[in-house]
């Protein structure tokens, strides 16, 4: 298996981070790239540095406005009076407003509401160099699935919450849309993704809504009292789309036969090549917990998504114990090897 990962991923060090209206301390920090390097040396696996993602790469996933605005934006932020050292924005257009609206957003203020879902995803002034680094990987990744084989894309920045034109959740670019859509564009007819990630992949969901050649399947908390909130129940289906919430509490056995239930659903829309957001806060020692699954069920997991022996790019999505990761990673990774 072959790994990539891009150093510009330190650039990016957000501290802004809303909970239940206390800011505190944000959880997705260098640190966590740290551990996962250390699980990939832990199994020889030395990642390969990729050039960062080009922007007409870019723009087959998200808009040239959405772009422009991750780019430059920051720079216009900081010359503000008064500015703080990251963009969030204070406020967020209603479906009201833009029904009502004459005029598209101008001011940077008013661009970082209508480019962001959330207040999660503060943009400093690596932001931008850290997020088309992580893209970079999952095109690296991909290219190695295109050709018939298996890599591992260490993003940072994550990206599965990420709109064609919005921010959120830590994510900005969507890495795993980004390499299901490479995996499109070099020949494979149908392309599933397969978040394991404990919050639904709305930003991925979003983006290949309309698509029957994309399958998209998601495990991941019960929204109705989790992020991402107003997406990922079982209900919507999308052209492709499959959501397998879970209650909260949810340990290796339930989150394992809901595996089952997506890797049935995979093998009856019969891709051509597989993507796998892997993130690992379905961890019982995660610091924002909602589900329980051991370091032995992430094992399992990536046993039973290698059975599937299809051309496969993993893209790194959550996890935030930074004490844990890189474990988590290499039993995964182990598991998965162990099937091929």
């Amino acid at each position: 298996m072959k790994a990539f990962h891009h150093p510009d991923e330190a650039q990016h060090a957000p501290q802004f981070f809303l909970m239940r209206g206390t800011v505190r301390a944000n959880f997705e920090v260098p640190a966590r790239a740290a551990s996962l390097r250390a699980g990939l040396d832990a199994l020889g696996l030395k990642p390969e540095e990729t050039k960062p993602a080009p922007r007409e790469a870019l723009l087959k996933i998200h808009t040239p406005e959405y772009l422009d605005f991750l780019e430059h934006a920051h720079a216009e932020w900081a010359a503000m009076p008064e500015a703080g050292a990251e963009i969030v924005p204070n406020i967020h257009p209603t479906p009201e407003m833009l029904a009502q609206s004459s005029r598209p957003a101008g001011h940077v203020i008013s661009r970082a509401g209508a480019h962001t879902a959330d207040a999660a995803c503060p943009i400093g002034a690596g932001t931008w160099q850290a997020s088309i680094g992580a893209a970079g990987c999952a095109l690296a990744a991909a290219d190695v699935a295109a050709k018939g084989g298996m890599a591992y894309a260490l993003c940072r920045p994550p990206g599965h919450h990420a709109y064609a034109g919005r921010a959120g959740g830590h994510c900005y670019i969507n890495n795993s849309a980004l390499a299901a859509q490479r995996l499109r564009d070099a020949g494979a007819q149908r392309v599933a993704v397969l978040d394991i990630d404990s919050h639904h992949g709305n930003g991925t969901q979003g983006i290949f809504w309309d698509r029957p050649d994309v399958l998209t399947v998601s495990i991941h908390g019960d929204p109705s009292r989790y992020y991402p909130w107003y997406v990922g129940f079982a209900e919507e289906k999308g052209a492709a789309n499959l959501n397998l919430p879970q209650p909260f509490g949810t340990s290796d056995e339930g989150w394992l036969a809901a595996l089952d239930t997506a890797i049935a659903a995979i093998r009856q829309f019969k891709p051509d090549a597989l993507v796998v957001p892997l993130g690992f806060d379905a961890s019982e020692f995660e610091p924002l917990a909602a589900l329980k699954v051991t370091e032995e069920g992430f094992k399992r997991a990536g046993h039973a998504i290698g059975r599937l022996k299809l051309p496969t790019a993993i893209c790194q999505e959550g996890g935030y114990n930074v004490d844990l990761l890189g474990t988590l990673l290499q039993r995964f990774l182990t598991g998965f090897g162990e099937a091929r």
